[in-house]
């Protein structure tokens, strides 16, 4: 690759969260038009304001802004008139005054004029999972209380706990948690929306609220609003937002999820929209099957299939094609072993288009159906997401972004050529500049990962390096992070390693293996080898090195602290502590029982090297963090208590602790104190400067 210097207020954390971030791209039937999602910081400072933009989808032409509304707009996806459908919570006037100002579905019609709500479900729309091609038909993925008959009762139920103010949930299966929500007491539905219902009347307002505890709500559905029809009434498997519409509406396909011990396992389902008649496509004991997209045509059925991995060894995502019923299933792409982010199919069904990451990237491919070769189709230094097919044209419009720049829409050519269109966001300004580092390790295998220099690196003025390990750990330093951001870092002349250890994605199944139920070993000696790499650069200070890292990245800065003191500081956000506490905790416990043996999970669990510790640690941890519970910091910090504090109770290792926030910290205010934190605790033990902490935190 060539080197690439950014251009951005890196400088500024007030400047940084102030800038606007593109967050989503949908894509006209008619291919002209794009309609973007923009994050614009609020009056306040404490959260961000979403707003759609339309620009011309060839290249062509200015932003245009099409809604503003103190609650924001998200998840815009066109109807095949032009409509453009989105999700809201900013108040609908026609409805009446409400004390939740839960988001309902809106539609701004292509012809012009005001938006109009056309939902009312009491626990709001949740999100649209899919919208037909050639019919006048949505799939919304809604939240209904459990025992609810109906949508009234719905509504009946919910004012019964909010007059009462009950949040206790009553479980009966395992999992209740997921990342940062508590799961239940509603369960996703699949609600069917005929959008050619709609009528010109004006609903009739509905409170939604009864007079007295247990009375229905009137009917909130009068004849001019178009009444969702419930696919998976009591639905007894769980039901997410993967599924895919036929082109004609008739035919849903959906991922469904049934117990699987302490797991979930994944299957398909087919619902017949009129009917409500649910079958079971396809299903694996063992297997996850997922990612269900129907063909342009609605003859071909695409999937994948994962056989569930065990401690001895991780399993290929496989890709799958056949007919929309299920039948004359085969397998393509036999010997890719790339795992795929996004799959749609191609324009004239004839391939899949899929992003999956690759060596430092995640480029889009085409993955043919008559069992050909698959061939990348772009070969820049980007990764492409959100990737919508241009049913024209072929071309592809995505959000493309790499470590210098942020999610920025482009047109993907079928040729692999690239035109960005236009923009309400600004390019960056200001940073250093990104290049590629890489070594062999000892098993002969090649280690990669970016380098991000500050301005001014050079032989004469080498510059401190911090070694910043990814999370996952099944994941790739290849795409702009807002949270995650080394350019931050760089801008205060620090030179950060972003390498992709063993474990990572991108470089094939093998690559995975090598630090399959084992964390501490391949992944760990991963990392020290390449950071022996970039130390040995004349523009790297190699006596002033740091290490840090979240969720995985975190486990792996609490292993590094446990067994070498060449950083001079350590900084572990949201991590894995005690392996066998964590396992029994989390929101997902029985995936991380599936992938270690008993003996592994104890040989490869941080806590046991506390004593071992003699670098100082700044521990972070956020209170509603499910994925790794608070409990992993609390006792990493007691730990470290017990056995490094001073008689007088003092230590050299700091715990900053948030409330309110869970596996990442999100309000830009606590963005803001993260960053200044970390850079002061890393500029103390790194570079000799006194103590300080921000204002915020007293």
């Amino acid at each position: 690759m060539t080197d690439q210097t950014p251009s951005f207020p890196f400088g500024s954390l007030d400047d940084y969260t102030s800038v606007p971030r593109i967050e989503g791209i949908a894509l006209s039937p008619d291919g002209d038009r794009a309609v973007l999602t923009v994050a614009t910081l609020s009056r306040d400072r404490t959260a961000y304001e979403r707003a759609l933009w339309e620009v011309p989808a060839d290249g062509s032409g200015s932003p245009r802004r099409l809604t503003r509304s103190v609650k924001g707009e998200t998840g815009a996806v066109f109807t095949r008139r032009g409509d453009v459908l989105f999700v809201s919570g900013r108040p609908d006037a026609e409805a009446g005054a409400g004390e939740d100002d839960v988001a309902q579905l809106w539609l701004l019609p292509a012809a012009g004029g005001e938006a109009r709500a056309i939902t009312r479900l009491a626990g709001g729309s949740g999100s649209l999972a899919a919208v037909a091609e050639r019919a006048d038909r949505a799939v919304l993925a809604a939240e209904l209380l459990r025992s609810a008959d109906s949508l009234e009762d719905d509504a009946r139920l919910r004012a019964i706990r909010r007059s009462k103010k009950v949040k206790a949930i009553l479980h009966d299966s395992y999992p209740v948690r997921f990342w940062d929500r508590d799961l239940g007491p509603e369960e996703t539905h699949l609600l069917a929306l005929d959008l050619d219902a709609l009528g010109d009347q004006i609903p009739v307002p509905v409170s939604g609220r009864p007079e007295a505890e247990g009375d229905a709500p009137q009917n909130p559905y009068p004849p001019s609003l178009p009444r969702p029809r419930d696919l998976t009434p009591r639905p007894a498997r769980s039901f997410g937002t993967d599924a895919s519409i036929s082109p004609d509406g008739a035919t849903v396909i959906a991922t469904a999820s049934v117990p699987d011990g302490l797991g979930r396992r994944l299957l398909l389902v087919s619902i017949d929209v009129f009917t409500g008649e649910r079958n079971t496509l396809v299903e694996e004991v063992g297997v996850d099957i997922e990612r269900p997209r129907i063909s342009h045509d609605g003859s071909l059925l695409a999937f994948t299939r994962t056989a569930k991995s065990t401690p001895t060894a991780p399993t290929q995502q496989e890709f799958w094609v056949s007919g929309l019923d299920g039948s004359d299933a085969r397998r393509l792409a036999v010997d890719w072993d790339r795992w795929p982010v996004e799959v749609a199919f191609a324009a004239d069904d004839a391939s899949l288009i899929v992003v999956a990451d690759s060596e430092g990237r995640a480029p889009l491919f085409r993955v043919p159906l008559d069992g050909g070769p698959v061939e990348q189709i772009t070969r820049d230094d980007f990764a492409y997401s959100q990737a919508r097919v241009d049913a024209v044209t072929g071309d592809v419009l995505a959000l493309r972004s790499s470590w210098v720049e942020p999610p920025h829409p482009v047109r993907v050519h079928q040729d692999g050529s690239v035109t960005p269109l236009a923009t309400p966001v600004p390019r960056p300004q200001n940073g250093g500049i990104l290049t590629e580092v890489e070594t062999v390790v000892d098993d002969g295998v090649r280690v990669r990962g970016w380098l991000l220099l500050p301005d001014g690196a050079s032989a004469a003025n080498p510059a401190p390096l911090l070694l910043w390990i990814h999370g996952g750990p099944l994941n790739s330093w290849n795409a702009w992070s807002w949270r995650w951001n080394p350019n931050l870092a760089a801008a205060r002349g620090y030179a950060v390693l972003l390498p992709d250890p063993a474990l990572s994605t991108g470089y094939g199944l093998d690559f995975i293996a090598r630090g399959w139920n084992a964390w501490g070993e391949r992944p760990y000696t991963d990392l020290l080898a390449i950071t022996d790499a970039a130390t040995a650069r004349a523009d790297i200070d190699a006596s002033r090195t740091a290490a840090m890292g979240g969720s995985f990245g975190g486990y792996m800065a609490n292993w590094i602290a446990g067994h070498t003191d060449r950083f001079d500081a350590i900084v572990t956000h949201a991590s894995l502590w005690a392996l066998d506490q964590f396992a029994g905790t989390t929101d997902s416990s029985g995936y991380w029982k599936s992938i270690f043996t008993p003996e592994a999970m104890i040989e490869n669990s941080p806590h046991r090297f506390v004593d071992e510790i003699r670098t100082p640690l700044l521990v972070i941890h956020g209170d509603r963090d499910y994925r790794v519970p608070v409990g992993e910091g609390l006792r990493l910090w007691s730990d470290l208590a017990d056995r490094h504090a001073a008689e007088d109770g003092s230590t050299i290792h700091r715990y900053l602790y948030f409330p309110d926030e869970n596996h990442w910290i999100l309000k830009p205010q606590h963005v803001a104190v993260w960053y200044e934190t970390v850079f002061a605790f890393l500029d103390e033990h790194v570079r000799g400067a006194a103590p300080r902490r921000p204002e915020e935190l007293g």
